[in-house]
């Protein structure tokens, strides 16, 4: 089934009919964690206009992936690391905001959080674009919403877990690019 999933559209005849055909398959396999290459190609669902299906088969798909991240925000062990996870739900609904809206502080969300932003720090403090494959229509917004969010979420809860360097550097994400690298953090 993965083979299906990350073929290019122009592999099919109809893709959106195909990722269809794959949804229930491939959502079977998200949750269990048998799905090959997340995080390593673009998903089959994120190059369909999904949205336009049905009522009941966009609804699926929505919720699937909300429950899909939440589950992984709440394991200890998810079955996929989740800065791959959250790129993977990024690129089918299009957007971030859902996803770090569904990101509350938590023992295990915050190890996760932890994790990612240590992952995507070192391109979010030079204002590049952190992740592999998923490329929105606008990528300069998206990115500013991510570094916003981090700004404003990640630097409590990264203290709380004794990873106070990682929030200090996460709190920089707010600064405008010149106060970022004029910062006292960088001179201690």
């Amino acid at each position: 089934m993965s083979h299906f999933l990350y073929r290019s559209p122009q592999h099919f005849a109809d893709h959106a009919a195909a990722m269809r055909r794959l949804l229930p398959q491939c959502a079977h396999a998200m949750a269990d964690g048998t799905l090959e290459e997340p995080g390593w190609a673009p998903h089959g669902l994120s190059r369909v206009d999904w949205r336009s299906w049905s009522d009941a088969q966009a609804r699926a798909v929505e919720t699937f992936v909300g429950a899909w991240w939440r589950a992984a925000l709440g394991a200890a062990e998810p079955p996929y690391p989740v800065q791959d996870m959250f790129e993977t739900c990024c690129s089918v609904l299009g957007e971030a905001a859902p996803l770090l809206a569904m990101w509350e502080a938590g023992p295990e969300a915050d190890a996760h959080l932890a994790e990612c932003v240590d992952w995507w720090m070192q391109d979010l403090l030079v204002d590049r674009w952190p992740f592999t494959w998923w490329r929105p229509d606008d990528e300069a917004r998206a990115r500013t919403e991510l570094q916003t969010w981090l700004a404003g979420h990640a630097p409590e809860r990264l203290r709380t877990r004794g990873q106070s360097d990682l929030a200090e550097r996460a709190r920089l994400l707010a600064l405008p690019y010149d106060a970022r690298w004029n910062d006292p953090y960088w001179s201690r």
